[in-house]
């Protein structure tokens, strides 16, 4: 028999057979429901635990994902999936997710939502996954104290090792496979089979990129460059760069003169930033930069390299088309400047994710989304706002997609 450990509701090891029989039984109360209330209750006490100070000076990201939990904010998910008229919406099922391990809090916004939808959930939980996760986790369990026990009987995080039975069986019974982390473990996590009924939403290898207009930095104000140069910083340094939201290249547009005059002043705000911030950049991950740029340069793609202590590497680019979409190491700026933002727009592809930027209008940034016109690019939001998730990801409607539909048609 193949156990799995239980992180939430925390106890010991079980046998994932058994796991899965209880989450057949109906609660007490009743089946869950679309913004059934008993989750919701929860869910909110949780959020309240995650706004703490304490908690949330600490790790940061979890007043995001606080914020993101409120009431006010629950209430505008759920109106995505309200019932209309000759159709109403019901709960997929049972739905696994299997989160990355290098973002600790993704798992908790993909479980959030489907629980939100009425969903039982198992999510696996890396052995890797620490600090802010750990947070989660015994958030979590302090909060169920107070919670309907649908919750416990329905919502269940579990962490085991390689074990294909274990990966095997919770695939078999579900009715969606939440699927995170890259293009590796999207195919892997593939090799076991869904019931005929069943789907996929996955999340393979993604990349993203910054837009700047020098013109623009450099009429902006005092207060809004100091709050783009900490918005990078959040966007890059939180994860270690590795999240796919993160920007990996720094894109200028406008005249050489101004892009000089421009970048030299936000690398000066983002050198003041690390100096109060005072990230931690090992040794090992140090090494990883400097192997990673120089071989940018052994390959032509590279025309300068300059290191600013072990937190900060910008690298010139030979050419705007030349943007490496692998991950270099936490506080690394690949730097291109082009004469308008329509020319990067044949640059993008399926891979590229996200777009923060700062100093255009409004209609430049449509008229750059439809040049693109669906090729890539799923999101383009402000410096400052890459980590900030939003219902709709990857092009994904996350509660539409947890949800399903039953038309009603009277005569």
């Amino acid at each position: 028999m193949s156990k799995v450990i239980e992180r939430f509701p925390a106890g010991g090891a079980i046998d994932v057979d058994d796991l899965l029989a209880a989450l057949r039984n109906t609660p007490a109360g009743g089946p869950l429901t679309v913004g059934d209330d008993r989750v919701v209750e929860f869910l909110v006490a949780f959020a309240r635990r995650l706004l703490r100070p304490a908690v949330a000076r600490r790790y940061p990201e979890l007043g995001s994902l606080g914020f993101f939990l409120r009431r006010a904010e629950i209430n505008k998910l759920l109106a995505r999936v309200a019932d209309e008229p000759g159709q109403l919406r019901f709960p997929r099922g049972t739905v696994f997710h299997v989160p990355p391990a290098n973002v600790d809090t993704i798992f908790v916004y993909s479980w959030a939502l489907s629980a939100l939808a009425g969903n039982a959930n198992v999510v696996r939980i890396s052995s890797r996954s620490a600090g802010a996760a750990d947070a989660v986790l015994d958030a979590l369990n302090d909060t169920l104290a107070e919670a309907d026990e649908a919750v416990r009987q329905t919502q269940r995080m579990v962490t085991y090792g390689r074990d294909d039975v274990v990966t095997g069986a919770l695939s078999a019974a579900a009715d969606l496979r939440v699927i995170w982390g890259g293009d590796r473990s999207v195919n892997e996590i593939r090799r076991h089979p869904l019931a005929p009924h069943a789907r996929d939403v996955t999340f393979p290898d993604r990349s993203s990129f910054t837009v700047l207009s020098s013109a623009g930095w450099l009429g902006a104000d005092e207060r809004e460059r100091d709050a783009a140069a900490l918005g990078l910083y959040n966007d890059s340094y939180w994860f270690d760069q590795a999240a796919c939201s993160s920007p990996r290249t720094l894109y200028w547009v406008g005249d050489a003169a101004a892009t000089e005059a421009a970048r030299t002043d936000l690398l000066a705000r983002l050198r003041a930033v690390l100096d109060g911030k005072r990230p931690e950049v090992d040794a090992a991950m140090a090494v990883e930069k400097r192997v990673a740029t120089y071989g940018l340069a052994v390959d032509g793609t590279a025309t300068a390299i300059r290191f600013d202590g072990n937190e900060l590497a910008t690298v010139e680019l030979a050419d705007p088309a030349d943007i490496p979409r692998r991950w270099l190491g936490v506080g690394t700026f690949p730097q291109a400047r082009v004469d308008t933002l329509a020319e990067l727009a044949p640059l993008v592809v399926r891979r590229d994710q996200t777009v923060t930027h700062f100093g255009f209008k409004a209609e430049e940034l449509v008229d750059f989304a439809r040049t693109v016109a669906g090729r890539g690019v799923d999101r383009i939001v402000p410096i400052g706002d890459a980590l900030s998730f939003a219902a709709t990801w990857d092009g994904y409607d996350l509660m539409r997609e947890f949800t399903r539909i039953t038309s009603i048609i009277a005569r």
